[in-house]
Protein backbone atom coordinates (compact mmCIF):
# COMPACT_ATOMS: atom_id res chain seq x y z
CA UNK A 1 0.00 0.00 0.00
CA UNK A 2 1.08 3.60 -0.93
CA UNK A 3 0.85 5.26 2.36
CA UNK A 4 0.22 8.92 3.83
CA UNK A 5 2.96 10.47 5.21
CA UNK A 6 3.91 13.16 7.83
CA UNK A 7 6.67 14.09 10.02
CA UNK A 8 8.56 12.33 12.75
CA UNK A 9 9.07 15.11 15.27
CA UNK A 10 8.54 18.69 15.04
CA UNK A 11 10.93 21.38 13.72
CA UNK A 12 11.40 24.94 13.88
CA UNK A 13 12.36 28.16 12.11
CA UNK A 14 12.39 31.84 12.47
CA UNK A 15 13.01 34.87 9.58
CA UNK A 16 11.02 37.55 8.62
CA UNK A 17 8.81 37.70 5.61
CA UNK A 18 9.17 38.50 2.12
CA UNK A 19 6.29 41.40 1.78
CA UNK A 20 5.33 41.91 5.37
CA UNK A 21 8.92 42.43 6.57
CA UNK A 22 7.90 40.88 10.24
CA UNK A 23 9.81 38.79 12.04
CA UNK A 24 7.77 35.23 12.34
CA UNK A 25 8.48 31.77 14.24
CA UNK A 26 7.45 28.61 12.64
CA UNK A 27 7.17 25.27 14.19
CA UNK A 28 5.86 22.32 11.59
CA UNK A 29 4.68 19.12 13.79
CA UNK A 30 3.45 15.83 13.28
CA UNK A 31 -0.29 15.61 11.98
CA UNK A 32 -2.63 12.71 12.43
CA UNK A 33 -3.90 10.25 8.71
CA UNK A 34 -6.17 12.38 6.83
CA UNK A 35 -5.67 16.22 8.45
CA UNK A 36 -3.61 17.19 5.44
CA UNK A 37 -1.94 20.32 5.47
CA UNK A 38 -3.62 22.84 8.63
CA UNK A 39 -1.87 26.29 8.51
CA UNK A 40 -2.49 27.61 12.76
CA UNK A 41 -2.04 31.41 13.67
CA UNK A 42 -0.81 30.87 16.88
CA UNK A 43 -0.22 34.44 17.70
CA UNK A 44 -4.29 35.34 17.94
CA UNK A 45 -6.07 35.01 21.45
CA UNK A 46 -7.42 32.10 20.10
CA UNK A 47 -5.46 30.16 17.62
CA UNK A 48 -7.36 29.73 14.12
CA UNK A 49 -7.13 26.82 12.00
CA UNK A 50 -6.28 27.00 8.01
CA UNK A 51 -6.75 24.25 6.18
CA UNK A 52 -4.98 23.95 3.01
CA UNK A 53 -7.46 23.76 -0.13
CA UNK A 54 -7.38 25.91 -3.09
CA UNK A 55 -10.70 27.37 -2.40
CA UNK A 56 -8.98 28.90 0.71
CA UNK A 57 -6.81 31.12 -1.41
CA UNK A 58 -8.01 34.53 -1.48
CA UNK A 59 -4.95 36.48 -2.59
CA UNK A 60 -2.54 35.72 -5.58
CA UNK A 61 -0.22 39.33 -5.82
CA UNK A 62 3.14 38.06 -5.66
CA UNK A 63 2.38 35.06 -3.67
CA UNK A 64 -0.20 32.59 -2.41
CA UNK A 65 -2.35 34.20 0.36
CA UNK A 66 -4.71 31.31 2.20
CA UNK A 67 -7.74 32.80 4.56
CA UNK A 68 -10.22 31.91 6.94
CA UNK A 69 -12.71 34.26 7.41
CA UNK A 70 -10.41 37.16 8.38
CA UNK A 71 -7.29 35.48 9.22
CA UNK A 72 -4.80 34.91 6.28
CA UNK A 73 -1.10 33.38 5.92
CA UNK A 74 0.43 35.17 3.11
CA UNK A 75 3.79 33.11 1.03
CA UNK A 76 2.76 29.92 1.94
CA UNK A 77 3.92 28.43 -1.94
CA UNK A 78 7.72 27.70 -0.65
CA UNK A 79 6.88 25.14 1.85
CA UNK A 80 3.66 23.72 -0.39
CA UNK A 81 6.45 23.03 -2.88
CA UNK A 82 8.85 21.14 -0.23
CA UNK A 83 5.98 19.24 1.11
CA UNK A 84 4.60 18.56 -2.50
CA UNK A 85 8.34 17.49 -3.71
CA UNK A 86 9.02 15.17 -0.48
CA UNK A 87 5.67 13.66 -0.20
CA UNK A 88 4.19 14.98 2.64
CA UNK A 89 0.44 14.40 3.74
CA UNK A 90 -0.29 15.42 6.93
CA UNK A 91 1.26 18.45 9.12
CA UNK A 92 0.23 21.27 11.11
CA UNK A 93 2.12 24.62 11.16
CA UNK A 94 1.89 27.18 13.92
CA UNK A 95 2.72 30.32 12.45
CA UNK A 96 3.41 33.44 14.84
CA UNK A 97 2.40 35.89 12.34
CA UNK A 98 0.83 36.33 9.16
CA UNK A 99 3.68 35.45 6.59
CA UNK A 100 5.55 32.34 6.34
CA UNK A 101 9.42 33.43 6.56
CA UNK A 102 10.90 33.69 3.23
CA UNK A 103 14.55 32.31 4.42
CA UNK A 104 17.03 32.31 1.40
CA UNK A 105 14.16 32.69 -1.01
CA UNK A 106 13.81 29.12 -2.48
CA UNK A 107 12.33 26.24 -0.78
CA UNK A 108 16.22 24.70 0.22
CA UNK A 109 15.50 25.54 3.66
CA UNK A 110 12.31 23.88 4.42
CA UNK A 111 13.31 20.56 2.61
CA UNK A 112 16.03 20.55 5.12
CA UNK A 113 13.70 21.03 8.03
CA UNK A 114 11.45 18.35 6.98
CA UNK A 115 14.40 15.70 6.55
CA UNK A 116 15.83 16.98 9.84
CA UNK A 117 12.10 16.18 11.50
CA UNK A 118 12.42 12.87 9.85
CA UNK A 119 9.41 11.35 7.68
CA UNK A 120 7.38 8.57 8.85
CA UNK A 121 4.49 6.41 6.91
CA UNK A 122 1.53 5.78 8.51
CA UNK A 123 -1.25 3.37 8.58
CA UNK A 124 -3.67 4.71 6.00
CA UNK A 125 -3.58 4.73 1.73
CA UNK A 126 -2.15 8.04 0.19
CA UNK A 127 -4.82 9.22 -2.07
CA UNK A 128 -4.00 10.99 -5.67
CA UNK A 129 -6.08 13.09 -7.96
CA UNK A 130 -5.86 11.13 -10.88
CA UNK A 131 -6.63 13.25 -14.51
CA UNK A 132 -8.93 11.91 -17.00
CA UNK A 133 -9.16 14.68 -19.57
CA UNK A 134 -7.25 17.74 -20.14
CA UNK A 135 -8.37 21.14 -18.50
CA UNK A 136 -7.09 24.89 -19.44
CA UNK A 137 -6.87 28.18 -18.14
CA UNK A 138 -5.73 31.36 -20.71
CA UNK A 139 -5.29 35.06 -20.45
CA UNK A 140 -4.98 37.69 -22.56
CA UNK A 141 -3.31 37.45 -26.10
CA UNK A 142 -0.18 38.44 -28.28
CA UNK A 143 2.82 39.24 -26.17
CA UNK A 144 0.44 39.57 -23.16
CA UNK A 145 -0.83 36.08 -23.40
CA UNK A 146 -0.42 33.18 -20.47
CA UNK A 147 -2.06 29.92 -19.70
CA UNK A 148 -1.70 26.89 -18.18
CA UNK A 149 -2.92 23.45 -18.72
CA UNK A 150 -2.98 19.92 -16.87
CA UNK A 151 -2.89 16.94 -18.32
CA UNK A 152 -3.30 13.33 -17.80
CA UNK A 153 0.18 11.40 -16.72
CA UNK A 154 0.72 8.59 -14.67
CA UNK A 155 2.94 10.88 -12.47
CA UNK A 156 3.53 14.09 -11.98
CA UNK A 157 5.64 16.41 -14.32
CA UNK A 158 5.86 19.79 -15.19
CA UNK A 159 7.05 22.09 -18.63
CA UNK A 160 7.21 25.91 -17.47
CA UNK A 161 8.29 28.70 -20.56
CA UNK A 162 9.28 32.26 -18.96
CA UNK A 163 9.38 35.28 -21.28
CA UNK A 164 10.72 38.33 -19.26
CA UNK A 165 12.40 40.20 -22.03
CA UNK A 166 14.96 41.06 -19.53
CA UNK A 167 18.65 40.95 -20.38
CA UNK A 168 20.01 39.13 -17.25
CA UNK A 169 16.88 36.76 -17.16
CA UNK A 170 16.94 36.16 -21.04
CA UNK A 171 20.65 34.81 -20.99
CA UNK A 172 19.96 31.61 -19.15
CA UNK A 173 17.28 29.12 -19.75
CA UNK A 174 13.55 29.65 -20.73
CA UNK A 175 12.28 26.60 -20.47
CA UNK A 176 12.39 23.68 -18.37
CA UNK A 177 10.67 20.28 -17.52
CA UNK A 178 11.08 18.47 -14.52
CA UNK A 179 9.66 14.75 -13.59
CA UNK A 180 8.84 14.05 -10.14
CA UNK A 181 9.67 10.31 -11.07
CA UNK A 182 13.10 10.91 -12.77
CA UNK A 183 14.57 13.85 -11.14
CA UNK A 184 15.86 14.66 -7.82
CA UNK A 185 13.31 17.65 -6.35
CA UNK A 186 15.69 18.97 -4.44
CA UNK A 187 18.94 19.16 -6.17
CA UNK A 188 17.51 20.03 -9.15
CA UNK A 189 14.27 22.72 -8.18
CA UNK A 190 14.16 23.43 -4.40
CA UNK A 191 17.73 25.57 -4.59
CA UNK A 192 15.98 28.32 -7.32
CA UNK A 193 15.04 31.42 -5.17
CA UNK A 194 12.71 34.06 -5.98
CA UNK A 195 13.26 37.19 -7.68
CA UNK A 196 12.64 40.32 -8.32
CA UNK A 197 13.35 43.94 -10.16
CA UNK A 198 14.94 47.12 -8.34
CA UNK A 199 12.53 48.78 -10.85
CA UNK A 200 9.78 47.62 -9.26
CA UNK A 201 10.63 47.88 -5.76
CA UNK A 202 9.40 51.25 -4.85
CA UNK A 203 5.79 50.22 -6.60
CA UNK A 204 5.31 47.16 -4.67
CA UNK A 205 6.84 48.71 -1.02
CA UNK A 206 4.36 51.69 -1.54
CA UNK A 207 1.61 48.95 -2.03
CA UNK A 208 2.83 47.03 1.53
CA UNK A 209 4.80 44.40 -0.40
CA UNK A 210 8.56 43.00 -0.83
CA UNK A 211 9.18 44.81 2.57
CA UNK A 212 11.55 41.81 3.84
CA UNK A 213 13.19 41.17 0.54
CA UNK A 214 16.87 41.93 -0.17
CA UNK A 215 19.87 40.38 -1.38
CA UNK A 216 20.04 37.65 0.94
CA UNK A 217 16.59 35.93 -0.14
CA UNK A 218 16.42 37.25 -3.23
CA UNK A 219 17.67 37.05 -6.71
CA UNK A 220 17.93 41.03 -7.37
CA UNK A 221 18.31 42.63 -10.92
CA UNK A 222 18.27 45.84 -12.09
CA UNK A 223 17.36 47.25 -15.77
CA UNK A 224 20.83 44.57 -17.34
CA UNK A 225 22.39 42.49 -14.38
CA UNK A 226 22.16 40.16 -11.17
CA UNK A 227 22.91 42.11 -8.32
CA UNK A 228 23.68 39.41 -6.24
CA UNK A 229 27.63 38.80 -5.67
CA UNK A 230 27.33 34.86 -6.06
CA UNK A 231 25.04 35.17 -8.98
CA UNK A 232 22.92 32.07 -9.75
CA UNK A 233 22.70 28.81 -8.30
CA UNK A 234 21.43 27.19 -11.69
CA UNK A 235 21.86 28.29 -15.53
CA UNK A 236 17.99 28.09 -15.20
CA UNK A 237 17.43 29.74 -11.88
CA UNK A 238 14.76 32.15 -12.86
CA UNK A 239 12.63 29.27 -15.08
CA UNK A 240 12.93 26.38 -12.21
CA UNK A 241 11.93 28.79 -9.99
CA UNK A 242 8.63 28.94 -11.46
CA UNK A 243 8.71 25.30 -11.55
CA UNK A 244 9.14 25.18 -7.44
CA UNK A 245 6.01 28.53 -7.05
CA UNK A 246 3.68 25.73 -9.54
CA UNK A 247 4.51 22.59 -7.32
CA UNK A 248 3.11 24.83 -4.09
CA UNK A 249 0.48 26.19 -5.62
CA UNK A 250 -0.49 23.14 -7.48
CA UNK A 251 -0.36 21.13 -3.98
CA UNK A 252 -2.49 23.66 -2.22
CA UNK A 253 -5.82 21.31 -3.76
CA UNK A 254 -4.80 18.97 -1.21
CA UNK A 255 -3.85 16.12 -2.76
CA UNK A 256 -0.85 14.58 -4.72
CA UNK A 257 -1.56 14.83 -8.71
CA UNK A 258 -1.33 12.21 -11.00
CA UNK A 259 -1.05 15.00 -14.22
CA UNK A 260 0.81 16.41 -15.98
CA UNK A 261 1.23 20.71 -16.13
CA UNK A 262 2.59 23.07 -18.05
CA UNK A 263 2.30 26.63 -18.42
CA UNK A 264 3.57 29.65 -20.32
CA UNK A 265 3.93 32.93 -18.43
CA UNK A 266 1.69 31.61 -15.70
CA UNK A 267 1.78 33.04 -11.98
CA UNK A 268 -0.24 32.02 -8.43
CA UNK A 269 -3.53 33.90 -10.01
CA UNK A 270 -3.85 31.67 -12.94
CA UNK A 271 -2.01 28.33 -11.09
CA UNK A 272 -5.04 28.88 -8.83
CA UNK A 273 -7.42 29.34 -11.57
CA UNK A 274 -6.30 26.09 -12.98
CA UNK A 275 -7.06 24.09 -9.58
CA UNK A 276 -10.60 25.52 -9.54
CA UNK A 277 -11.07 24.71 -13.11
CA UNK A 278 -10.48 21.04 -12.20
CA UNK A 279 -12.46 21.18 -9.24
CA UNK A 280 -15.26 22.55 -11.04
CA UNK A 281 -15.00 19.68 -13.84
CA UNK A 282 -16.13 16.76 -11.64
CA UNK A 283 -15.55 14.32 -14.83
CA UNK A 284 -12.09 15.48 -15.23
CA UNK A 285 -10.58 13.83 -12.20
CA UNK A 286 -11.19 11.14 -9.86
CA UNK A 287 -9.66 10.49 -6.47
CA UNK A 288 -7.59 6.58 -6.46
CA UNK A 289 -5.39 5.13 -3.77
CA UNK A 290 -2.74 2.11 -5.06
CA UNK A 291 -2.86 -0.98 -2.34
CA UNK A 292 -0.26 -2.00 -4.65
CA UNK A 293 3.20 -0.26 -4.56
CA UNK A 294 4.30 -1.86 -7.45
CA UNK A 295 1.59 -0.49 -9.67
CA UNK A 296 2.21 3.30 -8.21
CA UNK A 297 3.96 5.82 -9.82
CA UNK A 298 7.47 5.45 -9.43
CA UNK A 299 8.16 8.84 -7.35
CA UNK A 300 4.90 8.47 -5.24
CA UNK A 301 5.95 4.90 -3.98
CA UNK A 302 8.72 5.95 -2.40
CA UNK A 303 10.33 8.62 -0.04
CA UNK A 304 13.16 10.42 -1.88
CA UNK A 305 15.80 11.74 -0.02
CA UNK A 306 18.22 14.84 -1.10
CA UNK A 307 21.34 14.29 0.55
Amino acid sequence: MVKQKTLKSLTRAVGVGLHSGQRVELVLRPAPVGMGIVFRRVDLPVPVDIPVSAAAVTDTRLASTLSCGPVKVLTVEHLMSACCGLGIDNMLVDISAEEVPILDGSAASFVFLLQTAGIELQNAPRQFMRLHKSVEVREGSGPNEKWARLEPFDGFKLRFEIDFKHPAVDSTGQCVEFDLGTGSYAKDIARARTFGFTRDVEMMRANGLALGGGLDNAIVMDDYKVLNADGLRYDDEFVKHKILDAMGDLYLVGKPLLASYSAFRSGHALNNRLLRALLAQTDAWELVTFADEKLAPQERARLKWAW
